[in-house]
């Protein structure tokens, strides 16, 4: 924000410098064309004045000796031209009177009037400045003196002048630019404070509190509403997490007492109906208890949120024994074809725990005779070969407690799975579930 607030203002004092700067830099070469040119035009005078005389006394020779004095002292160009256009008197040779640069003004001063400026003293102007004055007046103009003076010097002095005009802007623009740098941090800072804040907080930190005291009035309202929010959304947080776990705490007791209670009345009960009436208590006591169990796990992992990234070979050789142990048990052949040297960012509760609830998913659940845990850069994968998922049942197998119509009788509460899914998206990741006809992919993206 602060480069961007910089790229904005900045143009903007450059912009409002060069508004100033151009109509000043154009009057410098007014004024410097305007004070050459009647410096030039003064001359001129003098010449037409000396030429009236020198032709009426017919003695050219001292015009001649002047012209040229005047064409070695500052190397302008003096000519006395009649007027049926010949060349009377010239300082240096060549001169010719119909030069574009001298035809308009020769014939405006041959018919009696004073030919107005027609030079700018732009320094990309290279062209010289002619000046031409008529002898005599009215109808007995009878020539007319030319100056061509060349204009290095009167452009290296309006770039003079630019340089200078410039150094005194670029000054207080330099000073202007450094203030508001500082300036610009200072006015910020409260922004940047509740940015910062605003990132904890969605990074699950929800003790962070923005700045209410610095910045303007607007930013500090905006600052104790966001505070607020955070309190209102923490303070709903914790009720909501202390009543799961209050709840499950509560209820571990009642519920042990009531598993034991069952359990002591099995010698007691007979009959075959009895008997199965009597099983199906201690399996929904089992049930409650792995719920319950399932409930605090969720309540734990929900208040994690740190990520750090872990090593793929290093996870794989701690839970490779436990898989393989698994598998072997339920008769199904386990292979891993995870490539060396793989790193990911390991979700909060742990990436191998999340492994485990896939791996032990595709061995109980899947009805198959192979699991491949396979991997690439930035994502694993837990696929198997067994019945798989309808493309309905993959839509709503993330959500908690839900489980497929075939797995209603195998143990399990359909909470591991949406607990994975939660854990890798607040690392950044995503689960998803695929067809790998036949057979289901489980789909495990981090950064890697």
């Amino acid at each position: 924000m602060l480069r961007r607030l910089l790229v904005i203002t900045v143009p903007l004092l450059v912009a409002l410098v060069a508004a100033l700067g151009i109509p000043l830099a154009s009057a410098v070469v007014q004024r410097e064309t305007q004070s050459t040119y009647l410096d030039r035009l003064g001359d001129a005078s003098r010449f037409a004045s000396l030429a009236e005389s020198a032709l009426q006394s017919d003695r050219t020779e001292l015009l001649r000796d002047e012209f040229n004095r005047y064409d070695d002292v500052y190397g302008i160009t003096v000519a006395l031209v009649s007027a049926d256009r010949s060349v009377l008197i010239t300082s240096r040779g060549g001169f010719d009177p119909h030069a574009d640069l001298v035809e308009g003004g020769l014939s405006a001063a041959l018919s009696g009037y004073s030919p107005p400026a027609g030079y700018s003293g732009w320094p990309w102007r290279t062209d010289p400045m002619v000046v031409v004055e008529p002898v005599g007046r009215d109808s007995e103009v009878v020539a007319a003196v030319v100056t061509i003076s060349p204009t290095g010097a009167l452009r290296g002095e309006v770039l003079r002048q630019w340089g200078l005009m410039a150094l005194a802007g670029l000054a207080p623009m330099l000073a202007v630019v450094a203030a508001a740098w500082p300036m610009s941090r200072w006015v910020l800072r409260p922004v940047r404070r509740l940015d910062e804040a605003t990132a904890a907080v969605a990074q699950g930190n929800l003790d962070v509190r923005a700045d209410e005291v610095g910045g303007p009035p607007e930013l500090r309202r905006l600052a104790r509403s966001f505070n607020t929010m955070v309190d209102v959304v923490g303070r709903a947080l914790n009720r909501q997490k202390a009543f799961v776990a209050d709840a499950s705490h509560q209820l571990r007791n009642p519920l042990a007492s009531l598993r034991l209670a069952v359990d002591n009345l099995e010698p007691h009960v007979s009959g075959e109906h009895a008997r199965e009436a009597h099983q199906i208590a201690v399996d929904e006591a089992e049930e409650m208890g792995r719920v319950l169990d399932t409930l605090l796990a969720a309540t734990r992992l929900d208040s994690a949120r740190d990520t750090e990234p872990v090593e793929i070979d290093q996870l794989l050789a701690t839970h490779r024994a436990g898989w393989q142990a698994l598998a072997a048990r339920s008769g199904v052949e386990l292979k891993i074809t995870v490539p060396p040297g793989l790193t990911m960012q390991e979700p909060p509760g742990g990436l191998g725990s999340v492994l485990d609830e896939l791996v032990s998913n595709a061995i109980r659940l899947a009805n198959a005779s192979e699991v491949v845990v396979s991997g690439a850069k930035g994502e694993l994968h837990v696929t198997d070969n067994g019945d798989g998922l309808s493309a309905e049942e993959r839509e709503h197998a993330l959500q908690r407690f839900w489980r497929a119509t075939k797995h209603q009788n195998v143990p399990g509460t359909g909470m591991g799975l949406a607990i994975c899914a939660e854990l890798i998206e607040s690392a950044g990741g995503t689960l998803t579930l695929h067809d790998a006809g036949p057979g289901l992919d489980v789909k495990v993206s981090l950064s890697a």
